[in-house]
């Protein structure tokens, strides 16, 4: 069950929904400006979008790959 909302903290969350939303795309082949974009676009992300920085973005993308793979 997805919760209402989610953070930056959730990463697993975050790799989860990424997965089903980008199924054709490659997590290593997304550029940081536009995974950051496309979190703070997933349906119930409450997270402040200025939270972020490199290191938790290559930790979502890491978790993307995850559940991916």
């Amino acid at each position: 069950m997805k919760p209402e909302s989610f953070t930056w903290t959730d990463v697993h969350e975050i790799g989860w929904r990424l997965r089903d939303a980008h199924r054709d795309v490659d997590p290593l082949a997304v550029r940081f400006t536009d995974l950051h974009r496309w979190v703070t676009e997933l349906e119930g992300f409450s997270g402040d979008p200025q939270k972020s920085s490199e290191k938790l973005l290559e930790a979502l993308q890491l978790a993307w790959l995850e559940e991916r793979d």
